[in-house]
């Protein structure tokens, strides 16, 4: 009869406090994960894409400067 308290008694209680306990926490991670970007994520990727944009745009300006005042610059590049 000890044999069986021994598993029987740890048994219980790890159905009734552990697995239900690791249940919650896994399903609420998966929660969490899934929800997308939090506000600071999205605030930090829009500043970014208007620094990319901002960029892009000085890029242009100087290749139609070098364009109009040295002719033929991206030959003398390669």
């Amino acid at each position: 009869m000890t044999a069986m308290a021994f598993f029987f008694v740890p048994s219980v209680v790890f159905l009734s406090v552990v697995a239900p306990l690791w249940l919650i926490l896994h399903y609420w991670s998966k929660h969490k994960s899934n929800r997308g970007l939090s506000d600071d994520d999205q605030h930090l990727m829009e500043n970014m894409a208007n620094t990319i944009n901002g960029l892009e745009e000085r890029i242009d300006s100087l290749e139609r400067i070098l364009d109009n005042q040295h002719q033929g610059w991206r030959r003398d590049q390669h």
